[in-house]
């Protein structure tokens, strides 16, 4: 026996270190065993239980009910301390005029289960009635700080650690910071948000977080977010093990007429109350105001006070125009070549010359009742035409192709910093499931990562049910508004024929309406009328049907919600804007035939050809108008809409308007934003960016146009949110979602419309091969290269005896009886072995143009995928910086608390071991 206890002595001197090394391990071990039960814990809070049915609850838990004291400023309860943080708005059912008590009784219920709820999931109430109308009771909702704490770290939100430690690299354009300063938002007004090191909070390691006042720990927009969070999977009401829960539901059957968060001021003067940081005053000041208009935008401020959804949008429009900037003086330039060289244009000058165009008759261009007409009518078309179908034309569309790619390229890198700045680079992965989808998950199935049991709404055979069906929906209704365009299109030959025979064939030059309602003039007004109507009645009802078919789709987060909206209404836009544009550039004129033997829709309607000046004009024409009425328009609806809506309402609130009125109030009477308010801000600068992109070979005024307009939209969309606008519910938002892939498909796209607009549409390739090919010999008779000669070889001619029977007898011929006619192709005279067949020179030019198709993609795609591959998507400071971030992130929230368990567990080790000591040495004694 003492020879082992003597081993033991020695042994244990020796083994000490690895015996405290073993404890550490365990320590360890102990540590992340109790970390993965509180996760655990934390999973198992975010279901939220079912608090009662409404059959179950009886006695509810209701607001306390305060009366106004009288602060219009105040963001408070009558208490003055605890912070509203979300407004409910219902209609008390007990002063309703209406006979209808069952119903009212079933409402007041349902809000009565839904009010207690909330108060058992820890939210506080407070219920106040309206000064202007007793029949509104505003409910004022405050989340506590366990509240916020709780959730929070449900929703994985990121909060501060400890202030950025990495140093702002100076500007490289020093020289030039008192031009930056001018367009700077002065930093005294407001002032830059300090940088934070971020990771999601959570409640066992508060200590670890920058937490200096708990009343600012969370910011307005943050407690606001949380709140909507719990008003949104709330339940209220329980049918056959059906939940009928959320806020969004409650509103919508009205029970609720609204539910918002509060603006902090007044957007005129500052708030009364010294803690109020007036950012709704500041954004009006230096965003929304006109006088701002040259200024950057705060975007930090927009963020915080709107959130990250509403920012990063900003952001986008924003750096959108300033690299339309570039775009516009690039197009400028290329106008402005072509306007000052108009005068040297060849071929503009036989059409003007009377002894050269004045001389040359053309064919009818429908049967029967078009008459015959003299070349040198298209003269002013053709000056105009020669401005926009020059050689700038040409790298002005290759300029774009490489313009485009840069925006997107720099965009994604900007992109990049937002997301670090804003604590957004891991959105995807923190992303709470919609309570929709939650409401439906009834399958149960393994997790092939996990092993565990998890639900899903739909089994794999339903959901592929759904995206059948939910296909099919859409491309049945892209095909509707082909139908509509084709629809149009038949018209359009139909009734021209139809105003040729009942309108007067004489001009009387004293009547004004007469000599400017020609046949075209009324067939174009009609039909764009028709058009129009049609476009605004599908999109009406494209709209809900496309919000319908999402919802039969059932994505699971929101992000995934907005995004399969957002190509279902893309696809659907892109059809019904573009379409026009798309038949006048490819289809319009191209496939006629000749007088002879003319080309028929369903062999009853002959086919539309271009106008005298071309079907360039005619394109850069539609562009100029939809771009230009369209921006107008929306501009005026923007501005118009809304304000004449606050109007009305004060109008009808001006008997009460001399009592004082809570802030709550005030900001019911503004105009909600709809769920899609954003989205359609989208949708309509991605159909500019389209405009812009894919027909600019045709228009380069379009990024001139495109800068005006967004210039004036930011300002336009900043006055509606500040002034005219509820407060919108802040959103998290990582980029600009299924928008990115458009704008990359539309810019893929826009170098094949580009290059075959200026092949095809364009007399530019044919003038290439008359200059090169066709005004020497052996096919010319010039002795060196020249334009002259290029109309009268590019004109066909046609017998007018080979008219059939609808086109030769002509009533109304002004220019007498000729036997021959010009018309617009390349094809070999009567007479000739192969008369009427295309000639060499068609040939040639078909040539050409697939050639300059071929070569000028190629040489664009290839500078395009260059471009994509120097300019990395992520910088290398930003990369520094989510690099510094994690790092900074392990060490504090899991290195240091390892170290304090292993100190701690050390202890214990030593005095385990000194208390072995103190047993052993008596007995070794």
């Amino acid at each position: 026996m003492y020879t082992f206890l003597s081993l033991s002595f020695h042994l244990e001197k020796r083994k000490k270190n690895q015996l405290l090394q073993l404890l550490q391990v365990c320590a360890s071990f102990v540590y992340i065993f109790i970390h993965l039960f509180l996760v655990l814990e934390n999973l198992g809070q975010t279901i939220i239980p079912d608090l009662g049915s409404l059959e179950s609850q009886h006695d509810f838990r209701t607001p306390e009910f305060e009366e106004f004291n009288g602060k219009s400023d105040s963001l408070f309860f009558n208490d003055g301390q605890r912070r509203i943080d979300f407004v409910l708005v219902y209609e008390d059912e007990s002063r309703k005029e209406t006979s209808k008590k069952g119903t009212n009784e079933k409402q007041r219920r349902k809000r009565q289960a839904y009010e207690s709820n909330l108060i058992c999931h820890g939210l506080q109430l407070e219920a106040t009635r309206s000064v202007l109308d007793d029949k509104l009771v505003f409910v004022k909702v405050h989340a506590p700080w366990e509240v916020l704490c709780t959730y929070a770290e449900i929703m994985h939100i990121k909060l501060p650690l400890k202030p950025n430690d990495l140093k702002n690299r100076s500007s490289a354009f020093g020289t030039l910071n008192w031009f930056t300063k001018v367009l700077s938002v002065d930093e005294s007004i407001i002032k830059p948000e300090q940088e934070f090191f971020t990771a999601p909070f959570e409640k066992n390691r508060m200590n670890d977080f920058y937490i200096v006042d708990r009343d600012a720990f969370f910011n307005p927009a943050t407690r606001s977010r949380i709140v909507y969070f719990i008003l949104s999977r709330v339940k209220y009401q329980l049918i056959n093990n059906l939940s009928k829960f959320g806020i969004n539901r409650l509103v919508n059957s009205g029970i609720y007429k609204a539910a918002f968060p509060l603006h902090d001021c007044k957007f005129r003067r500052q708030s009364e109350d010294p803690s109020c940081p007036n950012e709704r005053y500041l954004l009006y000041r230096e965003w929304a105001h006109p006088r701002s208009i040259y200024k950057k935008q705060p975007l930090d401020l927009i963020r915080k006070y709107y959130g990250e959804k509403i920012g990063i949008y900003f952001a986008w429009l924003g750096y959108y125009t300033q690299m339309l900037l570039l775009a516009a003086i690039v197009g400028v330039a290329c106008f402005l070549y072509g306007y000052l060289n108009q005068d040297n244009c060849t071929w503009s000058k036989e059409v003007c010359h009377p002894d050269i165009g004045g001389k040359i008759i053309m064919c009818p261009q429908c049967d029967r009742l078009c008459p015959f007409w003299k070349l040198n009518i298209t003269c002013e078309s053709s000056k105009k035409l020669c401005i926009f179908d020059s050689f700038g034309t040409l790298v002005f569309a290759v300029f774009m192709g490489v313009w485009v790619t840069l925006f997107l390229e720099f965009w994604k890198r900007r992109q990049a910093e937002l997301e670090y700045e804003w604590d957004t680079v891991e959105l995807q992965q923190e992303e709470q499931a919609r309570p929709e989808y939650e409401a439906r998950c009834t399958h149960v199935v393994i997790n092939e990562i996990t092993q565990e049991e998890e639900r899903i709404p739909f089994t794999a055979w339903g959901k592929c049910i759904r995206i059948t069906l939910c296909a099919s929906a859409v491309f049945f209704w892209i095909l509707l508004i082909i139908a509509s365009v084709i629809g149009i299109i038949v018209y359009r030959l139909s009734v021209f024929i139809v105003f040729s025979a009942k309108l007067p064939k004489n001009v009387n030059g004293t009547d004004p309406i007469q000599k400017y309602l020609t046949p075209q003039t009324a067939t174009s007004i009609t039909a764009s009328i028709i058009s129009f109507i049609i476009i605004m009645i599908l999109n009406t009802i494209y709209e809900k049907v496309a919000i319908m078919i999402t919802n039969f789709e059932l994505p699971r987060t929101q992000t995934d919600y907005e995004n399969s909206l957002t190509m279902k209404m893309f696809l659907f836009q892109f059809v019904n804007y573009y379409s026009s544009c798309f038949y006048i550039a490819f289809f319009k004129g191209k496939f006629v035939g000749y007088p002879g033997d003319p080309v028929y829709w369903l062999g009853k309607y002959r086919n539309e050809e271009c106008d005298p000046g071309g079907c360039l004009l005619e394109l850069t024409t539609q562009l100029t108008i939809i771009m230009g009425g369209k921006a107008i328009w929306n501009n005026i609806q923007e501005v118009l809409l809304p304000w004449i809506m606050n109007l009305i309402g004060r109008f009808h609130r001006v008997s009460g308007s001399e009592k004082i009125t809570p802030r709550w109030e005030q900001d019911y009477h503004l105009q909600p934003m709809g769920k899609l308010g954003l989205f359609y801000e989208y949708l309509e600068m991605i159909i500019q960016f389209g405009f812009v992109t894919l027909f600019v070979a045709s228009f380069p005024l379009a990024p001139l146009l495109a800068l005006v307009n967004n210039i004036l939209e930011i300002r336009v969309d900043a006055w509606k949110l500040t002034t005219q606008f509820r407060r919108l519910v802040p959103e998290k938002a990582q980029d600009i979602g299924a928008w990115q892939p458009i704008m990359q498909g539309i810019a893929i796209l826009a170098v094949v419309t580009n290059a075959m607009i200026i092949a095809f549409t364009s007399d530019m390739i044919p003038r290439l091969v008359y200059y090169w090919s066709f005004s020497v010999p052996p096919y010319g008779d010039h002795t060196s290269y020249t334009m002259e000669g290029y109309i009268n070889n590019t004109l066909s001619i046609f017998k007018v005896a080979d008219f059939k029977n609808k086109s030769k007898g002509n009533p109304y011929s002004e220019l007498g009886n000729h036997t021959t006619c010009r018309y617009r192709d390349f094809r070999y005279p009567p007479g000739h072995p192969q008369e009427y067949k295309h000639n060499i020179y068609y040939w040639h030019v078909i040539a050409a143009k697939l050639a300059f198709i071929i070569v000028m993609e190629h040489i664009i795609y290839s500078v395009k995928f260059f471009i994509s591959y120097a300019i990395p998507d992520v910088s290398k400071r930003t990369k520094s910086k989510i690099q510094r971030e994690k790092y900074l992130t392990q060490k504090l929230l899991h290195e240091n608390h390892l170290k304090d368990m292993t100190k701690n567990m050390g202890v214990i080790a030593e005095r385990m071991i000194e208390a072995v000591d103190n047993n052993l040495r008596p007995k070794l004694e």
